[in-house]
């Protein structure tokens, strides 16, 4: 499908953007209809503490055009993704960015003004005036953030900087997905192919290994000649994270990265510390990687390899529902069916195509409507996993919209990934379920530990690399792509045990930084960790029958922004304040690992 044209393909294959806006003319004059709305903020400014239902109408104003304006994001950002290479939709985008900054201009006194009226008053409106109760976690998170916020006209110029500050990741994400010149590349079998990044992620499951090893040299080759242009983009993205948590008075990115979740940094270094202690099940299964594929040493193009040749199965669009459906269902009727409309009402873009985004993302933001989900299907057992990974998120949005008001419906990143994680585990119980041929079985469990090693070990990696040049951005030391390079290849080495002679990682992967997007949302990564050790333990938990996890697993979901994550996760059954989640995905992982040498055992015996 990677040749196909967005006009090849059948509708039903395509996300339906008309239910947001029926065209671009219908979204351009909910656009400045929302410019005018607001100008009527302005006559709130002075005002708040007049009365609790003064405070109630400007928090409902403020809170409409948020909500509209996030619908209208939505829309230009989905029809930027079909087509990266179209100015205008980059110009929509840009506008949309522009409205974001006059919004938060525009509202920037909102937070000073309501701190102003002091903790006893806020609290005295609340309990006065009903209207007020569905903003009253917002109320309560503005008193916790009464130390970090600024008076009105330096909120606004912050707001106002916003669209500046974001020109790094604009800037990447141009380059890497519309102007970066991709290697050609000739296969072992004569056939040249340009390797762009989607194509990339599948053409180093090759299970040819000269090819693997092509292609991943060919990539990482070419991201090295545009070292010092990624470099200095990513130095951008740091100097952006260092102005603002200064700017609000935290004593590194890291705290003011995590504090808006109210989450302690003591999660994210316990996290980090942790997988480093737990590199010897990393390493275990390393080598029964080395084992399975039959090479005397593991080299860093052999980590995305099939392990079982045999086991190539391709699954259709329609294949790949019935698979989800039916694997989802310990998660009752209700969930199935919801499921079911998304594959049937085109919440859905399929295939890749020229132009296209790269990668995989849910956007449940669009809280009248409904998630959409932006993939790049090549019908493989991972692609399927990814669309149930992708629908965690986007039946998280659905339930978080279903039970919570607008104000409380987003849920925190910290807890994101914990459904779509979820979804693949109960995905893999299903085809488990089914008995199949030892091949097939190994090549799931297999796919099964390769989650746990992409999602645990090598986001730790990558949220360990994050921190390390924070920090060295913090102390005022030089942010290059030779630098980056030097402390990516470094901790590369150290996961992968290449000392040790555990995986070959060669030099050319000092580089692999350079095209990894999410760099450019600061101490985002570690939330995948966080997220899969959540959920292997609650979907241990629920494989165990423990009383009410279901229903408080759908508590979990619904919860929204209404409480703060690890508050929520620990009533679903789960700490993450502690060890137990990480150690519990250690001990499923070594399980694993024992399953596979208990069949490998058994076929040589065969």
């Amino acid at each position: 499908m990677n040749e196909v044209t967005r006009e090849d393909l059948e509708e039903r294959y395509k996300w339906r953007v008309s239910d947001l806006y029926e065209s671009d003319d219908t979204w351009r004059l909910e656009k400045s209809r929302m410019e005018k709305e607001l100008k009527k903020l302005e006559g709130y400014r002075g005002r708040l503490g007049d009365s609790a239902t003064t405070l109630a109408e400007v928090l409902e104003l403020t809170f409409a055009i948020d909500k509209e304006i996030s619908r209208l994001w939505i829309y230009a950002h989905l029809l930027h993704d079909e087509d990266t290479r179209i100015p205008f939709r980059q110009g929509m985008s840009r506008e949309m960015m522009g409205l974001g900054s006059e919004f938060g201009a525009a509202s920037a006194f909102l937070r000073p003004e309501i701190l102003g009226l002091g903790e006893e008053m806020i609290r005295g409106f609340i309990s006065t005036e009903p209207r007020l109760a569905d903003y009253q976690s917002f109320l309560e998170d503005s008193i916790r953030w009464m130390s970090h916020t600024l008076s009105e006209q330096e909120e606004k110029l912050l707001a106002l900087a916003a669209p500046m500050a974001g020109s790094p990741r604009d800037i990447f994400d141009v380059f890497a997905n519309a102007d970066f010149p991709w290697p050609v590349v000739t296969l072992t079998d004569g056939t040249s192919v340009t390797v762009t990044a989607a194509l990339y992620t599948d053409l180093r499951t090759s299970s040819i290994r000269e090819d693997r090893e092509r292609v991943m040299s060919a990539f990482m080759g070419q991201l090295s000649r545009y070292g010092a242009t990624l470099g200095t983009m990513l130095d951008g993205s740091l100097r952006k994270a260092i102005f603002f948590a200064r700017a609000r008075g935290f004593s590194s990115t890291l705290e003011a990265a995590l504090f808006n979740a109210n989450i302690p940094v003591t999660v994210y270094t316990r996290l980090i510390e942790g997988a480093n202690r737990h590199l010897p099940t990393l390493h275990r299964y390393l080598d029964l990687r080395r084992r399975m594929l039959g090479v005397d040493r593991l080299h860093y193009h052999d980590l995305y390899a099939p392990l079982v040749s045999s086991a190539s199965e391709r699954y259709t669009p329609e294949q790949a529902r019935e698979m989800i459906i039916s694997a989802m269902a310990p998660l009752g009727q209700g969930y199935q069916e919801v499921l079911k409309e998304a594959f049937d009402n085109r919440w859905i873009d399929w295939y890749p195509t020229p132009g296209k985004r790269s990668g995989a993302y849910s956007n449940g933001a669009a809280y009248d409507v409904h998630p959409y989900i932006l993939l790049n299907y090549t019908g493989d057992y991972n692609a399927v996993s990814t669309v149930a990974h992708e629908l965690g998120h986007a039946l998280h949005s659905h339930y978080a919209t279903e039970k919570q008001p607008y104000p409380t419906a987003s849920y925190p990143i910290f807890v994101a990934e914990v459904a779509s994680t979820f979804n693949e585990v109960l995905l893999l119980d299903h085809m488990l379920a089914t008995d199949p041929d030892v091949n097939l079985r190994l090549a799931l469990l297999g796919d099964y530990l390769e989650t746990m090693r992409s999602t645990l070990f090598r986001q730790v990696q990558f949220a360990e690399f994050e921190m390390q040049i924070h920090e060295m951005a913090e102390r005022g030391e030089p942010i290059t792509g030779d630098s980056l390079s030097r402390i990516y290849l470094e901790n590369t080495r150290k996961y992968y045990g290449h000392d040790e002679g555990i995986t070959v990682v060669d030099e050319s992967i000092a580089h692999e930084w350079s095209y990894v997007s999410h760099f450019y949302r600061e101490f985002y990564v570690y939330q995948y960790a966080t997220s899969l050790s959540a959920s292997v333990t609650l979907a241990g938990k629920a494989r165990e029958q423990e009383p009410g996890i279901i229903n408080r697993y759908f508590d979990l979901l619904g919860a929204g922004d209404s409480e703060y994550p690890i508050d929520s996760l620990r009533k679903a059954g789960v700490d993450m304040t502690t060890d137990e989640p990480l150690e519990w995905a250690m001990r499923e992982m070594n399980r694993v690992i024992d399953e596979i040498e208990g069949l490998l055992g058994e076929d040589r015996q065969a």
